[in-house]
């Protein structure tokens, strides 16, 4: 049985000195964390990194992630699928083609952020744009967990935004250690009267 309390606890902890030049090695947590889990649970963690890579994206893989019988994966790559068909729908618009035009496996219309991305779409600033897309993101993570007390969800939760971290520790370092330091005492801070020494 894994031991969610341990794994969450013992999560490292950066430096608060952003002078410091230490880079978080993202890779390095997500293989630590896999080896305190199950064979199962890998199977899910494996499901949820699969969908960050942009190659691996197609009709097999949101065919299998939309129907998987866990939630955290089922919701969050629902969101993903969604989200990227706005972006599509709003470029097509753009460019004067058909609203429809290379939309993919079109789950419902209808969610939460739908209103606010034709806004953000419109930056200019490609910098902003990304990071409103990653906290409408980072929003709806948390939500989806909101629930959720010692179990593999919290966990998948934690990857997914360790994964929009780390694309910001490649962009802007700083804005990074800040999102992994909020992330590790949100994360610690749902698990009450355990002590942490990390």
């Amino acid at each position: 049985m894994n031991n969610y309390e341990y794994i969450i606890s013992s999560l490292p902890v950066i430096s608060s000195d952003a002078q410091s030049g230490r880079g978080i090695d993202c890779d390095g947590i997500v293989a630590w964390i896999k080896g305190q889990c199950s064979k199962k649970d890998n199977e899910l963690i494996d499901s949820l990194l699969a969908g960050f890579d942009e190659n691996a994206l197609g009709a097999e893989f949101y065919n299998r992630a939309l129907s998987s019988r866990n939630s955290f994966i089922r919701e969050y790559f629902t969101l993903d699928l969604k989200m990227r068909n706005a972006k599509v729908r709003y470029l097509n618009g753009r460019l004067g083609r058909p609203a429809d035009q290379d939309i993919f496996l079109d789950p419902e219309l209808s969610f939460e952020e739908k209103e606010s991305l034709p806004q953000v779409f419109r930056s200019g600033d490609l910098l902003a744009r990304e990071r409103a897309i990653d906290d409408m993101m980072w929003e709806r993570i948390s939500s989806l967990v909101l629930f959720d007390y010692f179990n593999i969800n919290v966990i998948l939760a934690f990857i997914a935004k360790l994964h929009i971290i780390s694309r910001w520790l490649k962009l802007d370092e700083e804005k990074g250690r800040e999102m992994f330091r909020s992330l590790v005492g949100e994360v610690r801070g749902t698990f009450k009267g355990v002590e942490y020494n990390g």
